[in-house]
């Protein structure tokens, strides 16, 4: 993701890439520290881990620089910490960039309030690359999101990540998860609405993950010139506002 952000920059005459970082343990031509990034940056484009993400966010906001963070897999715990130097910065976090996803995310909000719970179950497939860590994805878990908002639940109390053995009936309302890992595959999503009658597939797949650097360019185009906040892609695509 590194490479393909500073290839989308190179490429805009009006962007300057500040500075590339990486771990305090890696070391690499044009690498500085993460210190020496955020003095020279108007906003950072973070794509690591949780623990990471949420150090880099209290480093950023003590400096009042803007951050688009695309880490997936962060707890509760990330998520409020996150939230509080959002206080004092811009934040865009999401757990997809693409503009596709973050229009698949509001068809299923749509079908999910037209569609009754009791007749159309929602199962949420999702494949990506054996490197990835976190299952299910943070798009798998927008996508889930979106429907139990829609259906005016908590996703926590329906979500069903894994069937095994002897699960019993499925349960009305339940939305169910489903995880492929496997060779390079950059990221396929889709969400099944299952009746008796008919079945409604809504899917999108990732062909290039330039889309994913291209929409955190973009996002971080938006940001840097927001009051202090926490948004997301529906906030810098003008779905949302506030």
């Amino acid at each position: 993701m590194g490479r393909a952000v500073t290839a989308i920059v190179e490429a805009d005459p009006a962007l300057v890439i500040a500075a590339r970082f990486d771990r305090p343990d890696m070391s690499g031509e044009g690498l500085v520290s993460a210190a020496e990034a955020l003095a020279a940056a108007d906003v950072v484009i973070d794509f690591t881990t949780p623990d990471a993400s949420v150090a880099l966010a209290a480093q950023a906001a003590g400096r009042g620089v803007a951050l688009v963070i695309g880490s997936t897999g962060l707890s509760p715990d990330h998520i409020r910490r996150i939230n509080e130097v959002a206080g004092r910065v811009a934040v865009v976090r999401t757990g997809n960039f693409s503009l596709g996803v973050n229009m698949l995310i509001g068809l299923v909000g749509q079908a999910a309030r037209a569609l009754p719970a009791d007749a159309y179950d929602i199962e949420i497939f999702e494949a990506h690359h054996r490197r990835k860590v976190d299952a299910p994805s943070g798009t798998a878990l927008m996508l889930g999101a979106a429907a139990a908002e829609a259906r005016g639940v908590d996703l926590a109390s329906v979500s069903r990540r894994a069937r095994d053995g002897l699960t019993g009936p499925r349960v009305d309302g339940e939305i169910g998860f489903s995880v492929l890992r496997g060779g390079d595959i950059i990221g396929d999503h889709s969400v099944t609405f299952a009746a008796d009658e008919e079945i409604l597939t809504l899917s999108h797949s990732a062909r290039d993950r330039s889309l994913f650097a291209r929409g955190a360019v973009a996002a971080a185009r938006w940001a840097v010139s927001q009051t202090p906040g926490e948004y997301d892609m529906q906030d810098v695509l003008g779905f949302r506002t506030r």
